[in-house]
């Protein structure tokens, strides 16, 4: 059975649990979450999640398929912000490898979009901490 989450608290654990163990899928999520607008979305957990329960943890994980969210998005089935484009399509990039185009993202994201952004690369390059833990990015 399958039970879809409702509460933002509840998916982003779910998502979250989903990543963990490797850094590129962690960074996307946390990026996402720290965002989340997308977690909030039915349109975008329609589209690219799948919600299941890991026996084995013995709770629920929300995968997200970035390349499905990525095609939706640029076949215009998840219309947004451009902030929110951008935040989408470079965790669909840190997570897959799908092309983002970071001079476009620069020009659209606002401050706290970018820290985000900067952030989750840091932690796809295995430094988990972010930007916030160092005093940056204010």
């Amino acid at each position: 059975m399958t039970r879809h989450t409702t509460h933002f608290e509840d998916r982003a654990a779910a998502v979250r649990a989903w990543a963990q163990g490797w850094l590129p899928t962690e960074a996307a999520a946390e990026l996402l979450i720290g965002h989340r607008a997308w977690l909030l979305r039915e349109d975008f957990w329609r589209v690219a999640v799948e919600v299941r329960w890991e026996v084995f943890r013995g709770q629920e994980v929300a995968a997200v398929d970035f390349a499905a969210a990525s095609s939706a998005l640029e076949a215009g089935a998840l219309p947004c912000s451009p902030g929110e484009r951008e935040i989408l399509r470079i965790a669909a990039s840190i997570a897959e490898g799908i092309p983002a185009d970071l001079r476009e993202a620069a020009f659209r994201l606002d401050a706290a979009g970018a820290g985000l952004a900067a952030s989750a690369i840091l932690h796809a390059a295995g430094h988990r901490r972010g930007l916030a833990a160092r005093g940056e990015g204010r």
